[in-house]
């Protein structure tokens, strides 16, 4: 019988080992008496199973110290070099995770995300990127990650804070510089549009990491009168499905062309093309195709980052960052939970029971903990004024 259908898992359980990734990998210094390390975890953790900010969470528990004192700790408690700190968030996510990660070579998604600001930055404009206009905003605090996207292993292995003056190319660097160092083999990359230049492609090519990205259009449209230049990305739209070659400057990349797949109901589907970059990646174009739709998997941890994200006006990007990693490794503990308590068989064949535990509910048990740990048991009340 295997011992993990017998198995029962409680909110104390969860709560714990929550509490255990973050106490043992971020080593935040008590701020006094009243807030020490375990209870300015307790509110942030709060926070984030509730999916509010540090003052409402604080508001909600009449033990617990001010949202001022804990903003307190946390910029005290916390290494003041960003490096430092990113070392320490990036250890959370990848320590706790079972060692057998080690012993495979899997697909890793780099995706390139950006939150939309509306403030000022605290120190320097490189704490801002810029960008295309998105939610009335052209400012954003970005973030890259990586993430395995295979059935049962979508764990967040490394995540970093993109600053406005670095190039793509050292994102990237610094994101596989991280995976290594913890012995994990990627076996190739799929990497988001934002990464399509021939700095990204050189880089990999003298890695020797197989990749796949898709091909990004850019610049204004020739008219319709005029030819394409042969061997441009123009002149590639009128070219067949299939494999072709192609020089992004002084880089070689192979290109394939399929055909997206049609929607499952539609009357007259449309026979859009898609290009992508594929370097030592082999296989018909349908097989491509399908290989980046594996990519979408880390869209998916960003979703379900958004049920545990922590909403704050601050402008210090440290804090920021750890708000963001905070609700990725939540979402790292639940896959882990699914992996080894709730799943039969073993990757990639094995069969996930996600209705056992939802993350939404996980969440709740966390939220409920420390509501019990640091609240006096009165009933929630707000004062009228006179």
């Amino acid at each position: 019988m295997d011992p993990r259908k017998s198995h029962t898992i409680s909110s104390t359980e969860v709560h714990h080992r929550a509490m255990s990734w973050l106490v043992e990998s971020l080593r935040l210094k008590d701020h006094g008496w009243l807030c020490k390390a375990t209870v300015v975890w307790n509110i942030v953790l709060r926070a984030a199973a509730r999916c509010c900010s540090l003052n409402a969470a604080c508001r909600d528990l009449a033990k617990g110290p001010s949202d001022q004192a804990v903003f307190s700790a946390l910029n005290n408690g916390l290494p003041k070099t960003l490096r430092v700190l990113e070392n320490r968030l990036n250890d959370a996510l990848v320590d706790p995770l079972p060692r057998r990660l080690q012993h495979r070579c899997w697909p890793v998604a780099i995706d390139w995300h950006e939150v939309p600001y509306y403030g000022q930055p605290k120190k320097s404009r490189n704490e801002i990127c810029t960008g295309k206009p998105r939610q009335g905003t052209t400012r954003f605090h970005t973030y890259a990650t990586a993430c395995i996207v295979s059935h049962g292993a979508r764990y967040t292995l490394a995540a970093t804070w993109v600053r406005g003056h670095e190039s793509t190319v050292t994102v990237l660097r610094r994101l596989l510089t991280r995976i290594r160092e913890k012995g994990l083999k990627i076996k190739r990359l799929l990497l988001d549009r934002a990464f399509f230049n021939s700095l990204v492609a050189g880089f990999l090519q003298g890695e020797d990491v197989p990749f796949v990205m898709p091909v990004v259009f850019r610049g204004r449209k020739p008219k319709k009168t005029k030819k394409p230049k042969p061997m441009s990305l123009r002149w590639l739209r009128r070219q067949k499905v299939g494999w072709h070659r192609y020089m992004l400057k002084s880089v070689c990349l192979p290109i394939c062309i399929a055909y997206r797949k049609p929607k499952p109901g539609a009357r007259k589907p449309k026979r859009q093309k898609l290009f992508f970059a594929a370097w030592r990646v082999s296989g018909s174009p349908s097989d491509i195709r399908d290989l980046y739709r594996r990519r979408f998997g880390i869209e998916t941890s960003y979703r379900q980052w958004r049920q545990a994200r922590i909403f704050t006006c601050t402008r210090d990007p440290h804090l920021r960052l750890l708000f963001l990693v905070i609700g990725l490794l939540l979402r790292n503990m639940w896959v882990l939970l699914h992996a080894t308590l709730f799943a039969e068989g073993r990757s990639p064949s094995m069969t996930l029971h996600l209705e056992k535990l939802r993350l939404r509910r996980m969440l709740d048990w966390i939220a409920l903990e420390v509501f019990t740990q640091l609240h006096d048991g009165s009933p929630p009340y707000v004062e009228v004024a006179n």
